[in-house]
């Protein structure tokens, strides 16, 4: 079996995210759906949990920051060209995510942009020339 990873995200309101993840390319995955949580699926490997902050709340005694005052973590994704990075970030701040809370970034053979989701968790996406990568200089 190959490696899976989930992300675990606490969100406001669970409706408005599963329409956020979807506008940006994500599936719902009604098997492992509720009224607390919704896995939303980006590929057969990579899996989003959103989770109420109530549901998020029963896997750790820990605090739970706001995700628009502080960062944690910053999620990356993959992207198959610069267009796709643009496209999805477009496509987030049309589904109501910030895009570019953090700088662009374009060194020519990578280029990233960011965007939060409603909760205000951050996203990268980038795209790499691997070509370009493996010339010697």
């Amino acid at each position: 079996m190959e490696r899976m990873i989930f992300i675990n995200l606490p969100v406001t309101d669970l409706a408005r995210s599963k329409r956020f993840y979807e506008a940006i390319g994500a599936v719902n995955d009604p098997q492992f759906t509720d009224e607390s949580a919704a896995m939303m699926r980006f590929s057969d490997t990579i899996c989003v949990m959103l989770l109420t902050r109530e549901r998020f709340a029963s896997f750790t005694p820990r605090k739970i920051p706001d995700a628009h005052e502080s960062a944690q973590v910053l999620l990356a994704l993959s992207e198959e060209s610069r267009d796709a990075v643009d496209s999805m970030t477009k496509r987030a701040a049309e589904a109501g995510g910030t895009a570019d809370p953090n700088p662009v970034q374009d060194h020519g053979f990578m280029y990233g942009r960011s965007f939060a989701d409603p909760d205000g968790h951050i996203w990268e996406t980038a795209w790499m020339d691997m070509s370009a990568i493996s010339q010697p200089a």
